[in-house]
């Protein structure tokens, strides 16, 4: 069990939390939800001892251990992976080298000889003796091979690296797991196992997420960081969306009819004050008006852009026929014979364990890489917008205001400022926002200008390489239902299983030997998948 006890923290005149107090417990898993900024990282930091409160204190159980998912990826390169997810549990690890050490002497001791028997002892008692293969169990069901188990962290990929401080957070059944962000650079199978892994975890999860599926999934509650408080609510993600959207319409329902009872009295009053006979009622409504009150609906800190692509013309029979595409990027083979044709108005989830080959793919089909066999044609109706996973060079270095960044995108006759200034208040740069130097955006404003770029555009085929990377959960939501209400073609890769999900009709699995191609939802994929690999076992 942790709890925060009156917690407050504030930066400067800005107030994250006040007075907070919340009891995390054994059995149950928490999302820690809330806007970008709102303090959900913070509070973990808090909550992990890293961050120190301007008031109040956090208590843990006497004798339980805290787990946290570290968030540099740099911090272990100087260890093994096996050493890296084993450092989970210092004291394990700790006793661990300390026994090497002392087996290691030339002149051990009998003294050594007695702190050695009682190291093995402490050893045991911690499931050493089943560490190793406890930790080979997590690397092996997040993703990480078993010839990638002593290799040195320096030379894992960054994605590789992130698994493996996730699988050092899991390790040794920690009592108190502290999550931020777990699914960030997971394919979509790692992300499956880690959810079949924290739903039978029976100890305490809090957990800080954008991927709505994945909260749906392992989440007994949801802890709202807003309005400057911590409000915990009982059930998952869904739930709570559900909830809150119900009682805050409900509150805007009740102020509306308070509203018109409100006038109503006042029209009485204003009426037969003045008349003897009717003095009476109009005193006892004067009364019944004092007593009135409208409720106060607090102003949350979540904001929702507005995300409509509307296509300025339909596409023709033709579309996109791509014949054996083939591209090696170094010495590695990340496209291998591609081939598949795309008909009109289709949302093409493109799936798989290898990024590069999907980020590949989008390139060569949006003329930014050449194959090194096959060849692709679009049909002469189509229009293109592209969403690239790096949109570093469309940012860095760039002086120009949101304003003048996005002018040159704009069409003829919307190309002045009030025009553009409604553009970005879409996608809330409003006010001043818009006059923001494009080179200091956040990972999430960039986003949401490139989408807005997008919009602009009206095309009928739209490419979006991971487009929910660094979005919150409202941008998330807003872009999910702008892609479904989409009437044109749609190609797009996300670790988001909700997001494939609600808006794919079809998936494409790109596999090291060609693709799997079905017309299905992603839910039905997997299923059949399962099922594929379940008959090649017993065949």
């Amino acid at each position: 069990m942790i709890s925060a006890n009156n917690v407050s923290l504030q930066y400067g005149g800005r107030v994250l939390f006040k007075d907070v107090n919340i009891t995390f417990t054994a059995g149950n898993c928490y999302g820690l939800i809330g806007a970008n900024g709102a303090g959900k990282s913070t509070f973990l930091k808090v909550l992990s001892g890293e961050i120190e409160p301007n008031k109040g204190d956090v208590s843990i159980q006497p004798g339980k251990r805290l787990s946290v998912l570290k968030q540099d990826h740099f911090e272990f390169d100087s260890f093994d992976v096996i050493s890296t997810v084993l450092y989970g549990n210092k004291k394990l690890y700790d006793i661990m080298k300390e026994k090497e050490a002392l087996y290691s002497k030339p002149d051990f001791s009998d003294e050594d000889g007695i702190k050695v028997s009682e190291l093995e002892g402490e050893f045991a008692e911690l499931g050493g003796w089943n560490a190793e293969s406890d930790a080979e169990i997590l690397l092996n069901g997040l993703g990480i091979p078993n010839e990638l188990h002593y290799a040195q962290m320096s030379e894992l990929t960054g994605n590789q690296k992130v698994k493996v401080l996730l699988a050092q957070a899991l390790f040794g059944n920690p009592d108190i797991l502290l999550l931020d962000e777990p699914t960030n650079h997971l394919d979509l199978k790692s992300i499956t196992w880690l959810e079949n892994f924290l739903m039978d975890f029976e100890n305490t999860v809090i957990v800080v997420s954008h991927d709505r599926h994945f909260l749906n999934k392992i989440c007994t509650h949801i802890a709202d960081v807003d309005y400057g408080k911590i409000t915990l609510y009982v059930g998952n993600y869904d739930f709570w969306y559900e909830y809150t959207q119900m009682t805050q319409r409900q509150l805007k329902d009740q102020n509306k009819r308070t509203e018109q009872k409100i006038k109503e009295l006042q029209e009485f009053i204003q009426r037969f004050s003045a008349n003897a006979s009717k003095s009476k009622q109009a005193t006892s409504r004067k009364k019944l008006l004092d007593n009135l009150q409208l409720d106060n609906i607090k102003i949350s800190s979540r904001r929702y852009p507005f995300v409509n692509f509307k296509q300025d013309r339909e596409v023709g029979n033709d579309l996109l026929e791509v014949k054996g595409i083939s591209k090696t990027i170094g010495e590695r083979k990340v496209l291998n014979n591609i081939s598949f044709m795309i008909n009109p108005n289709e949302k093409v989830a493109f799936v798989g364990a290898d990024e590069l080959a999907r980020t590949t793919l989008f390139k060569i089909l949006m003329g930014e890489m050449e194959p090194d066999e096959g060849s692709f044609k679009w049909g002469i109706t189509t229009s293109r917008a592209y969403f690239p996973k790096d949109n570093s060079k469309y940012f860095e270095n760039v002086d120009d205001s949101l304003i003048d960044w996005l002018r040159p995108y704009a069409k003829e006759g919307e190309q002045y400022d009030a025009d553009i200034r409604g553009w970005l208040g879409r996608m809330l740069f409003s006010g001043e926002e818009a006059m923001k130097s494009a080179k200091v955006l956040s990972g999430g404003e960039r986003v949401r200008c490139m989408l807005c770029k997008m919009m602009i555009s009206g095309a009928n085929v739209l490419i979006l390489d991971e487009p929910t990377n660094h979005l919150d959960l409202e941008s998330i939501t807003a872009l999910n239902n702008g892609l479904m209400d989409y009437k044109g073609t749609l190609f797009f890769d996300s670790h988001d299983h909700q997001f494939v999900q609600t808006i794919a009709d079809r998936i494409i699995e790109i596999l090291p030997k060609g693709i799997i191609d079905r017309q299905e939802t992603y839910d039905e994929y997997l299923e059949d998948t399962i099922v594929d690999e379940m008959r090649e076992k017993l065949s």
